[in-house]
């Protein structure tokens, strides 16, 4: 097995009017958390996201627009998934973008990485992420809009 690189991607799913996107990890009861993903070889962020993107909800970013806000945060990578990075590796890189979709699309998600999604308020959804970048994300967004 190949290891992941720490440098991944975040990425806000929204409405017009800041319903969020969330997706339960598979194996993770109520691990709510938005499109997340590291990237792979040499490729571009923006790829990374279009690639996450599609490959957890079955959405084709290029109908949409996917903004790269240009700001990352690093943060310490759960033991429980340390095993996927090369050894010593324990932060990670994470580069956030969101993407607007007219509303409440259905999703197509990855059996393997997903057990189910929601779309919830901002705030709603900004308390049940797991994780702290990702509702220091959310918060930013609505802020921003």
């Amino acid at each position: 097995m190949a290891y992941k690189q720490p440098i991944s991607v975040l990425v806000v799913i929204h409405t017009p009017d800041l319903k969020i996107l969330l997706l339960e990890r598979k194996g993770y009861q109520d691990g709510w958390q938005s499109v997340t993903g590291s990237r792979e070889g040499e490729e571009l962020l923006p790829d990374t996201a279009h690639r996450e993107v599609f490959e957890e909800t079955g959405l084709d970013t290029n109908r949409y627009e996917l903004v790269d806000w240009h700001y990352n945060s690093e943060y310490e990578i759960y033991p429980v998934w340390r095993h996927r990075y090369a050894p010593g590796v324990t932060t990670n890189t994470e580069h956030v973008f969101n993407l607007e979709v007219p509303f409440e699309l259905d999703i197509t998600l990855a059996p393997d990485e997903h057990t189910r999604y929601r779309w919830v308020e901002w705030q709603v959804a900004a308390e049940m992420v797991f994780s702290p970048s990702n509702a220091e994300a959310i918060r930013t967004l609505a802020q921003r809009s």
